[in-house]
């Protein structure tokens, strides 16, 4: 049993983070594109990069996106196998 729980444990915490439709849409944004810079993500949500910094930082603090420098970009990604199918179980 307490196995359970600390797999729900885990769980929440990612539902937690994803718990905010800027970061729902991020999340899909890179999904869908693959890796992705702010200013894409920026074009496609048309909110200030600062905002789309704050939350891309939030998931990456959870471990749910990685970035990759390229250049003087860089590209974030969904690292999380378990993503796609908490977002798809929501469409």
């Amino acid at each position: 049993m307490v196995e359970k729980i600390e797999k729900y444990t885990d769980i929440a915490e990612v539902l937690k983070v994803l718990a905010h439709p800027v970061r729902l849409s991020l999340v899909e944004i890179m999904l869908t594109k693959g890796p992705t810079n702010v200013t894409t993500m920026y074009g496609e949500l048309k909110l200030p990069q600062s905002t789309i910094s704050q939350h891309l930082s939030k998931l990456k603090t959870a471990k749910i996106i990685s970035g990759t420098r390229k250049g003087l970009e860089i590209y974030y990604e969904v690292v999380d196998n378990r993503i796609k199918a908490i977002l798809s179980s929501f469409a």
